[in-house]
């Protein structure tokens, strides 16, 4: 309740700054007031175009995020136990990473021109490297003592793999989940203002278009609930999921 009560009071506390900052700016075009963007936020939330732009950029983070875990966790395991995998692959990975998300768009908007596919690919190269190495990181941090205790007592493979393996990256795999929720909602919005086709991104550009910048802010704060509703979801979710484990 305690916790509860410090992040209602910290809310509070951010909105009066806010207030006290638009009143004393004077600079709609910045920072407007609570009054006009509770305002656009209420004109939003009923209109199909929204619901639809919210359905459209949900599921670009959930389908970039599924093919970050499907492709980083597994190909992280495998270079996790090889060492020269680990090697061949590195530069590679570290290209990934270094390359600029702008870079990624533009290439993008080369190849597929405007549409729903771009954001996907982008937000997965964005995370793609951010699994894989913490996977990595987790295969390599695991107790040894349990692996030759297995072996000693000729625990089958695919129970090492799951009770041992799966077990002790589960908290990695929590941990990749707490950096690229946030970071998956962000690459999505930026994608779809640049390349996107529909989502909470385009309408942020529209709203950019119409010198509305109460619109911006409204849509920033409800993509800004709705990354934190689904982080919140899924740590609910791998909690139950880790309980198998004791973890």
């Amino acid at each position: 309740m305690i916790k509860l009560e410090r992040t209602l009071l910290g809310i509070i506390l951010f909105l009066a700054i806010w207030q006290v900052l638009a009143i004393c700016l004077d600079a709609n075009t910045i920072v407007p007031g609570l009054g006009a963007i509770f305002s656009e936020l209420t004109g939003l939330v009923g209109k199909k175009t929204f619901l639809v732009a919210v359905v459209s950029t949900l599921v670009k983070v959930i389908a970039g995020l599924l093919l970050t875990l499907l492709i980083g966790l597994p190909l992280g395991f495998l270079l996790g136990i090889n060492n020269k995998l680990f090697d061949m692959f590195r530069p590679v990975i570290m290209v990934i990473q270094a390359v600029p998300v702008i870079s990624w768009l533009t290439l993008v908007i080369f190849a597929w021109g405007i549409g729903f596919r771009g954001p996907i690919f982008i937000t997965f190269l964005s995370l793609f490297p951010i699994a894989l190495l913490t996977t990595v990181s987790g295969v390599r941090n695991l107790d040894k003592n349990l692996l030759e205790m297995a072996t000693l007592y000729r625990v089958p493979r695919w129970q090492v793999i799951r009770d041992i393996y799966l077990g002790s990256l589960l908290p990695f795999i929590v941990a990749i989940l707490d950096v690229t929720l946030g970071q998956a909602w962000k690459v999505i919005l930026v994608s779809e203002y640049l390349c996107g086709n529909s989502g909470l991104g385009v309408l942020i550009l529209a709203a950019r278009y119409e010198v509305n910048p109460a619109k911006v802010w409204a849509l920033t704060f409800l993509a800004v609930l709705l990354g934190l509703i689904t982080e919140r979801l899924v740590k609910l979710l791998f909690r139950k999921v880790a309980k198998r484990w004791a973890i």
